[in-house]
């Protein structure tokens, strides 16, 4: 695995990259990516980073595993690529968006026929371009094995990361969705950071409440906007 990694990334997590635990990790995941189908594209596995410099963030969004079908993971948590039917966890957090902000205006094609075809807009790279860090605890998987590159390394390297925001970042919002996210509040400084937590936005979770009305896109941009932060545009 070469880590293709955006500079103030690099500077900021140069030792992490240097630890045991990450070089075995990396043989690990070149292994993997040359004997099996594995997502999201090894050019993509850092895309939270390259998109989102550590300066520019502003808000944290706390995934698992990337999606393992074929052409769904593009490196962020929850997105999938234009033109792939929306999962189901990610049509819940749309839905909260336009309940609790009004609009989901980059979604006009959603659920539209186009030349015959429907088409899909499912990408949350808008996001990441805001400041939005979509980080997935775990950055790689195989094809159609959800969780087969957990415990190798990953959950430590993304903890890091969390804590380096934490330490060197003032006012940023955390958002925790599901027990395993929630799990990561201990690494965040609470006296500088908002963390908005709820249930999971996939089915099983959401509807059994404490998903749809927990406001957290309102709440989100309420904080920024109070510390002279620009808002999300969700």
């Amino acid at each position: 695995m070469h880590v293709n990694i955006e500079e103030s990334w690099g500077k900021i997590l140069q030792s992490e990259f240097e630890k045991d635990y990450f070089l075995k990790l990396t043989q690990f995941v070149k292994a993997e990516y040359s004997s099996a189908v594995c997502y999201p594209p090894a050019k993509e596995i850092f895309n939270a980073f390259n998109l989102c410099p550590i300066d520019n963030v502003r808000v944290v969004i706390l995934g698992q595993d990337p999606y393992h079908g074929p052409g769904q993971a593009e490196g962020l948590c929850f997105s999938v690529k234009d033109g792939i039917d929306l999962p189901p966890s990610l049509i819940n957090i749309l839905k909260e968006v336009k309940e609790d902000i009004g609009t989901v205006p980059e979604l006009s094609t959603v659920g539209m026929q186009q030349r015959g075809k429907r088409m899909y807009n499912g990408s949350l790279r808008r996001w990441a371009e805001q400041g939005v860090f979509l980080l997935n605890a775990t950055l790689t998987v195989r094809e159609h094995m959800a969780g087969s590159h957990q415990k190798q390394g990953w959950e430590t390297f993304t903890d890091a990361v969390i804590k380096a925001i934490s330490d060197n970042k003032e006012h940023v919002v955390f958002i925790l969705w599901g027990g395993y996210a929630r799990s990561k509040k201990s690494l965040i400084d609470t006296s500088k950071h908002l963390i908005l937590e709820s249930v999971h936005p996939s089915p099983l979770s959401a509807n059994r409440g404490g998903w749809f009305g927990n406001h957290h896109f309102s709440r989100c941009n309420s904080y920024l906007k109070e510390h002279n932060l620009p808002p999300i545009n969700w």
